[in-house]
């Protein structure tokens, strides 16, 4: 039961994000009104219709990387779900406040890529892309993974991935550069913010040990 405990019941806290995907949905509509933020460099940027591969692998790569951290590091595992959180719902107050939308591109092509491209199209209005949910979470793991191991293999894998799903949003058209950067700077304020709780924790810890060991010492003594 102890095992169980330590093992798998804090995994279930991942579910915290698909659950909270719920305002996403609520709040996915024009109806607040919408804004633009797409510059002459989005105009500029092609669609390539292949990138929606990195961009559907986003679903599996949050959750995977989100278990590995679990296992090397429990610490890093927490914090790293609350700066998701955390991320999440700063982006769901902008998006109640601040919608914005993206222009897609035609697609009339049937191949495996223009069909993905259509489904995700289909399935996730274009609106809710100012910060992008895509960028912020995908950053906010690699930073997890950063955190918790130095394995060059691992990292280098992780980063790749995660760069490529990153400028996916750009290249799939369900996001404009300042979705991206916005969703970087969030990522990285929110981490940051949730990586200072280890240090009281530390602190709380060392407290703990040595009013624990001073009580011992004064029993015996």
């Amino acid at each position: 039961m102890k095992k169980l405990k330590e093992n798998f019941i804090p995994l279930l806290y991942i579910l915290t994000i698909p659950i909270s995907n719920i305002f996403y949905k609520i709040l996915n509509t024009p109806e607040r009104g919408v804004y633009s933020l797409s510059t002459e460099f989005d105009s500029k940027l092609p669609f390539i219709k292949e990138f929606i591969i990195p961009y559907i692998i986003w679903y599996p790569f949050i959750f995977i990387l989100l278990i590995y951290i679990f296992y090397k590091d429990k610490r890093i595992y927490f914090r790293t779900l609350i700066s998701l959180n955390l991320g999440l719902i700063i982006c769901y107050v902008i998006f109640y406040f601040y919608q914005t939308t993206v222009i897609r591109p035609e697609v009339n092509e049937t191949d495996i890529f223009s069909s993905s491209v259509k489904i995700i199209f289909s399935n996730d209005s274009p609106y809710n892309c100012f910060p992008s949910v895509h960028v912020i979470t995908t950053y906010i793991v690699m930073k997890g993974v950063q955190a918790t191991t130095d394995n060059k293999l691992v990292l280098k894998i992780v980063n790749i991935i995660g760069i490529l799903i990153i400028i996916s949003t750009q290249f799939v058209k369900q996001h404009v550069i300042l979705d991206l950067l916005a969703g970087m700077i969030l990522g990285e304020t929110a981490f940051a913010i949730s990586m200072l709780g280890i240090f009281r924790e530390g602190i709380l810890w060392k407290k703990k040990q040595f009013s624990l060991l001073t009580m011992k010492k004064k029993l015996e003594g």
